[in-house]
């Protein structure tokens, strides 16, 4: 594909795991636990497909509603992603960066993902977003609360400015943001990163991606035309 018609950035709203999990009569986690392998296989495809950036929404600010034995298990995978698993990102030479609130997350979590920023921060095959107790707004009120706490006037608040202080300010905006599941909404994700976002909603459920449904994501991508407002 013409790397011109290749997205910068893609965010994936990873969703549809428990109804997955449903319909085939499995308990919630297993869903999340299928949901993880196809995050792999998604994107180790996404970026031999020459993309740079990669976002991954895979738990919300939200997702602490579900009950205490589904969140339970669902801070597990991630301890399990963040240290077990760190090798295959370092292997693969991603540089991951984890976007959201450290509030309320184990301090076990923490430690491993700050490591595993760490020790993958020179990697240069890609960077993957771990959207992970992330909220859209509380980003953009962290945002706020950084320039407050920085002295910034409001003479001098401006798209450039608030750039500057959301998450990881190095990552660039979203270029097509693609949801399973079948729902047709963004739930909280990249609100200020996905000012132009093009949007793709798909019928299947996230465990059942591939990296056959990698290659028709970009051919849909190619063939959009996007103006941002011109």
């Amino acid at each position: 594909m013409d790397k011109s018609m290749t997205p910068k950035h893609i965010g994936y709203i990873v969703d549809g795991n428990r109804r997955w999990a449903k319909q085939h009569g499995l308990p919630a986690y297993e869903g999340h636990l299928a949901g993880y392998n196809a995050v792999q296989e998604v994107v180790r495809a996404t970026f031999e497909a020459g993309v740079e950036y990669i976002s991954a929404y895979v738990f919300s600010t939200e997702n602490w509603k579900r009950s205490q034995e589904e969140v339970s298990k669902l801070m597990g995978l991630a301890l399990k992603i963040a240290k077990s698993d760190m090798h295959i990102l370092l292997d693969n030479n991603v540089r991951v960066r984890v976007l959201g609130s450290r509030e309320g997350v184990d301090p076990k979590i923490l430690s491993e993902i700050e490591e595993l920023e760490a020790r993958s921060a020179n990697n240069t095959a890609g960077t993957l977003a771990l959207c992970f107790n992330y909220g859209g707004q509380l980003e953009l009120a962290d945002a706020f609360r950084g320039m407050i706490q920085a002295g910034v006037t409001p003479d001098e608040v401006t798209p450039d400015t608030i750039n500057q202080y959301i998450y990881y300010p190095e990552i660039p905006p979203v270029d097509l943001i693609v949801r399973t599941g079948g729902d047709q909404r963004i739930s909280n994700f990249m609100l200020w990163r996905a000012a132009y976002s093009e949007l793709l909603f798909l019928d299947k459920y996230w465990p059942d991606m591939t990296k056959e449904d990698v290659a028709t994501i970009l051919k849909e991508y190619s063939e959009r035309n996007r103006r941002f407002g011109g």
